[in-house]
């Protein structure tokens, strides 16, 4: 069946920061080869894209649970000791915005703290065309609570990237077999060519 998008799909583009395309403990190898494709999915609907961008504690004393341990172990990733220029969007992505929407989150998916599900309400939308990083983890997180709240998920899989080709490649599996009534994976082109 071919893909079919309108004006209630929306991209939501995770965490596409220079925290993870720079030599940093979170590197992410893949990051900016696919940055070309994402860059092409943010520029034909701009007013239609909305990215993530992870925002670590300030120290991991801050922090709550099992997070405390997690910034315990990456401590030089904490705002106590990060530049806060790696928090920013890549180049050219932070371009985008406005008119794209930029959403903070301290924690994995993307509707952690319910402010993408209000925004994504007011805005109608039915369909997420989800990139980013990491396949494996933020991409993963957001994409399952999309499918709890009933969104329709595209996954162009030549915009998502992990730092573990191993993991990248079993969730690519998982979403396009496990969840195949509920997510539809493509290309970049493919997409392309079905969102006007």
């Amino acid at each position: 069946m071919a893909l079919a998008l309108d004006r209630t799909a929306l991209h939501l583009c995770i965490d596409m920061q220079r925290l993870f395309a720079e030599p940093t403990p979170w590197f992410v190898p893949w990051m900016p080869r696919i940055l070309p494709r994402v860059v092409d999915i943010a520029r034909r609907h701009s007013d239609r894209t909305i990215f993530t961008r992870f925002i670590p504690v300030e120290r991991p004393d801050t922090a709550v649970g099992a997070w405390r341990d997690y910034y315990t172990q990456w401590r030089e990733v904490t705002r106590e000791f990060l530049d806060p220029r790696l928090l920013e969007l890549m180049e050219p992505l932070c371009g985008f915005a406005p008119p794209a929407r930029v959403f903070d989150k301290a924690v994995y998916s993307a509707f952690g703290s319910g402010r993408l599900r209000q925004y994504l309400r007011v805005r109608q939308a039915s369909t997420l065309i989800v990139t980013g990083g990491e396949t494996d983890v933020c991409v993963l997180a957001t994409v399952l609570a999309a499918i709890d709240l009933g969104y329709r998920v595209v996954l162009p899989l030549d915009a998502l990237c992990s730092a573990h080709d191993s993991t990248h490649d079993a969730l690519v599996t998982l979403y396009s077999e496990r969840f195949s009534r509920q997510i539809e994976t493509t290309t970049t082109e493919q997409l392309l060519s079905a969102w006007d």
